[in-house]
């Protein structure tokens, strides 16, 4: 009887350590990796971050760069964790999907800093990846410049903006103090 309750401890204990978790990278829609992204970007996760490009060995000097800052950003702005506010298509293409994600980051002392990024997302193998930035061509970038002017006028950029602006009024020097710890 003992043994079976230690069983059951032991399972309730593993379940939830899955459920907080989670098991890992979501490559099962162009939203779930760039989500899963986000989410190991803010906690640090280079080699998931990789797995989110679909980088298996050693990303490109310029990608590695970018995952480098990207986590360094997070770090520097002492992020406690992230609060997804939205997450969906822009527009779709034939190779590629254009996919928007806002989402709060916790600063502490009731702080959330209102962010809002774009990714490009191709399928390849039945599994969506984030296309990095090298990979973005010329074309790619024009379209995306045409369907941002459009979601701009959307209900979500402007939750974003409303959020955004409230922030910047209480916290005035925020920008400008991380940018300078950035560069430091």
């Amino acid at each position: 009887m003992k043994k079976m309750r230690i069983f059951v401890l032991l399972s309730i204990c593993l379940a939830a350590m899955y459920l907080f978790t989670g098991c890992g990278v979501s490559h099962s829609s162009p939203e779930g990796v760039v989500r899963s992204l986000v989410k190991y970007y803010e906690k640090g996760s280079e080699k998931k971050v990789k797995d989110c490009y679909g980088i298996d060995g050693d990303a490109d000097a310029a990608t590695k760069a970018e995952i480098e800052s990207t986590i360094q950003y997070f770090k520097t702005m002492k992020s406690k964790g992230i609060t997804l506010t939205k997450c969906d298509i822009i527009q779709e293409y034939e190779n590629y999907t254009y996919i928007y994600i806002s989402y709060k980051v916790d600063l502490g002392n009731k702080k959330e800093y209102p962010k809002i990024e774009t990714y490009f997302v191709a399928k390849k193998d039945k599994k969506y990846y984030v296309v990095p930035t090298t990979n973005i061509t010329a074309e790619m970038s024009q379209a995306a410049g045409t369907a941002y002017a459009s979601f701009m006028t959307t209900d979500p950029y402007k939750e974003y903006q409303k959020d955004y602006d409230a922030f910047v009024l209480k916290n005035p020097s925020f920008e400008e103090e991380l940018a300078t710890e950035l560069s430091d």
